[in-house]
């Protein structure tokens, strides 16, 4: 059985106080909402803070506010976020992301800033102690080497956040606060392309609120790869949003890709190649081609790597067909096996 390291455990009401508590433990403390990633990695001493500042009592977090936008508390479960009828009529990408992760009972418990913020994975690091000191540890946590690519100089890791390359996608702001005050971050710009060093979060900042802008005109879409429908972690996400003019051209795109990097990141050429074109299979087609062109998954996680990267372009089309208004039905029960 692998237990828990021991931990000071604090519960605070108000983010104020949470910001302090934060601040004043310094960088052996760590923030919790649902636990869904941490208390394992703890238990696998992944991760051995000193004290846990939980946030699941300041209900500030978890709030969801309409205005130009949407606005959504970091501390909303993703059952929360999935049964939210705004997020569901004008947010379908972040609707299928945050349905997609793991299973019911753990969607009840994750957060939507827990699941922006999860840890990188890797089939050398997500292991029991014993088994990691048997290989002499890894970069990312106790070693010198990163397995996957022993000659590089950077932690290989991958982001498998699901909700974050939907996010991405849709222009998404987040809202960070510290004892010493806050600010705003796009989405895209929270992660860093490093497997150990993948969030510019500071360690004394909560991210406290997602915002949405304004979804007139926009349709977005979430295709995720993974082993087994009903559970696993991305081996590659596919977000696209786009905006469609009047005369059926589109009038701005972003794509985003997840699953296949230290970050899950922008493709900034995808949309320009969209602007002023149909979504014809023509178009599609080659917008494709691009973004695969930008994948470059690593031996890390699960199934082979280059039919990983051959099948960016087909989960592309299905994301930018499922927009264009096709019945992507029954592509997406055979391939998610779950009906969104």
């Amino acid at each position: 059985m692998m237990r828990l390291p021991w931990f000071r455990h604090y519960a605070p009401r108000l983010l104020a106080e949470a910001a302090r508590i934060l601040a004043g433990e310094g960088p052996q403390a760590m923030l919790i909402a649902g636990g869904t990633d941490l208390l394992p990695n703890m238990k696998r001493r992944h991760q051995t803070p000193a004290a846990l500042v939980s946030l699941a009592r300041v209900e500030g977090l978890k709030n969801i506010s309409n205005g130009s936008g949407l606005a959504l508390g970091a501390g909303l479960t993703l059952s929360a976020v999935v049964h939210s009828a705004a997020v569901r009529e004008k947010y379908a990408g972040l609707y299928q992301a945050a349905a997609q992760v793991a299973t019911t009972h753990l969607r009840n418990m994750g957060t939507l800033g827990g699941n922006l913020c999860l840890d990188t994975r890797c089939n050398y690091y997500n292991q029991n102690y014993e088994w990691r000191k048997a290989i002499d540890f890894c970069m990312k946590k106790d070693g010198e080497i990163c397995w996957v690519a022993t000659g590089s100089k950077r932690c290989v890791a991958v982001s498998s956040t699901d909700t974050a390359p939907a996010l991405i996608s849709l222009g998404a702001m987040v809202r960070l606060v510290s004892a010493s005050g806050e600010r705003e971050l796009a989405v895209a710009d929270l992660y860093r392309n490093d497997g150990i060093d993948y969030l510019a979060r500071k360690p004394d900042e909560i991210v406290t609120e997602v915002r949405l802008p304004s979804a007139a005109g926009w349709k977005s879409s979430y295709w995720k790869l993974r082993r087994r429908g009903a559970f696993d972690f991305p081996v590659l996400g596919v977000a696209a949003a786009v905006k469609i003019a009047s005369d059926g051209t589109v009038e701005q795109a972003r794509i985003a890709l997840g699953g296949v990097a230290s970050r899950p990141f922008l493709v900034d050429k995808a949309g320009e190649l969209l602007a002023g074109r149909r979504l014809t299979d023509e178009a599609i087609a080659e917008v494709g081609g691009l973004v695969a062109s930008r994948a470059k998954p690593m031996d890390n996680t699960d199934m082979e790597i280059y039919w990983r990267k051959s099948v960016v372009s087909s989960f592309v089309a299905h994301a930018l067909k499922e927009v264009r208004g096709d019945d992507m039905r029954s592509t997406r029960l055979r391939i998610a096996r779950q009906e969104l």
